[in-house]
């Protein structure tokens, strides 16, 4: 591929890139790239957000580039400042290596693993010693990290900020030093982030790495990225039928967002599809993804349930059960302790959006459940349960 032609297909959905001379004086030289992403396990599943980068580095490797997929098992203890209004708490180290062994698990649904390096920044991050921080820590002032749009805010309201935060980025700056990156790519939010992988990198005498962004996933609420803590995501681990119904689940306008990162479908053809038909697109979008990461034949079955279930009003074939021996509840008792909601006030919030169903009638909040022998509760767009009476 032509290194225009290349560029052209790699600027679909990216944000930004510094710089795109710089990136095209790279191709140039017909050597493959070194091409860093650096996640932090701070959790154990990856997520759809995740995957936005991820396809990103497979199509550098399809055009023979080499992936660097560092896992910041250090860089997690400090925890990433960007967006945060306040200091994160320290994860134990325990919590940072059993998520990096889902990391490493879930990244080969999408990357090359014999195109992949996989390492973590521990390894050289250790071994610098007081003398290695103190000699990254001189290249970067206090006034140049206060122009960072969260720490500036923070210091305004007189929110403390840790020293230990001002070294992250510096830190992770220092990943891109020890993998003699030529490409780190990014979300819009690590953008502060990954400039200072540059300026770190001119400090070692070496050429600064060009930085591609991304958007950041919009998640299944339609307001804010895709995340863990928000409960808005759609783990790559979620089974085929949540994955399906969460993204059917989607308001509209997330659609040619979700296409154009998430797919390689023709955004003009996928344009023309939403307009006339935007259940049918809804539909190709939950079928591809799910596809993606369970085959074929599962997104199939996953797409014939949701039908009979949502289209049809009929219910699932299969749903957990919950076995009682206590006739009468309340009905935020009963879909708390039937694990449909994760709390009370989850539960008191679905009932007085009339968001609870039994047998198929919406119910409130005051409304005694009688159990004769069996009942089935709705609760949410998605979630069923059998609650059965037990002698």
């Amino acid at each position: 591929m032509e290194n225009k032609e290349f560029l052209s297909k790699l600027k679909r959905g990216v944000s930004e890139i510094i710089s795109e001379e710089e990136l095209l004086e790279k191709l140039s030289r017909k050597t493959p790239l070194r091409v860093k992403l650096g996640v932090d396990p701070t959790a154990p599943d990856l997520h759809l957000g995740h995957t936005v980068l991820l396809r990103k580095l497979r199509f550098f490797q399809d055009n023979g580039h080499k992936v660097i997929f560092i896992i910041g098992d250090l860089t997690a203890r400090i925890g990433d400042p960007s967006g945060q209004s306040k200091t994160r708490p320290m994860m134990s180290e325990k919590e940072i290596l059993e998520n990096s062994k889902t990391y490493q698990e879930q990244v080969f649904k999408i990357l090359d693993k014999e195109k992949t390096e996989v390492v973590y920044n521990s390894h050289w991050l250790y071994p610098l010693g007081l003398q290695g921080i103190l000699e990254l820590s001189k290249n970067v002032t206090v006034a140049q990290m206060l122009h960072r749009a969260d720490f500036k805010e923070r210091f305004k309201k007189d929110i403390d900020i840790t020293i230990l935060e001002f070294l992250y980025p510096l830190i992770q700056g220092y990943d891109s030093v020890a993998i003699k990156a030529d490409i780190e790519l990014g979300g819009t939010d690590q953008k502060f982030n990954l400039l200072m992988g540059r300026e770190i990198q001119r400090a070692y005498n070496q050429e600064p790495q060009v930085v591609i962004m991304m958007p950041l996933l919009i998640g299944t609420d339609g307001v804010k990225k895709m995340s863990k803590s928000y409960g808005n995501y759609i783990a790559l681990n979620d089974t085929p039928k949540d994955m399906y119904g969460k993204i059917m689940s989607l308001p509209d306008n997330l659609m040619l967002d979700y296409f154009e990162l998430l797919t390689d479908f023709d955004i003009n053809e996928i344009k023309k599809l939403i307009k006339n038909d935007p259940r049918a697109a809804k539909a190709k979008l939950a079928w591809t993804i799910t596809a993606q990461y369970h085959g074929e034949e599962q997104a199939t079955n996953a797409q014939k349930e949701f039908d009979r279930v949502f289209s049809k009003k009929e219910l699932p074939e299969e749903m957990p059960e919950f076995r009682t021996k206590q006739k009468e509840w309340l009905p935020v008792e009963l879909i708390f302790k039937a694990g449909l909601v994760s709390s009370k006030n989850e539960g008191r919030r679905l009932l007085a959006q009339g968001g609870v169903e039994l047998n198929g009638e919406k119910i409130s909040e005051q409304q005694k459940i009688s159990i004769d022998k069996e009942i089935v509760i709705k609760a949410g767009k998605r979630k069923f349960c059998k609650i059965i009476l037990e002698k």
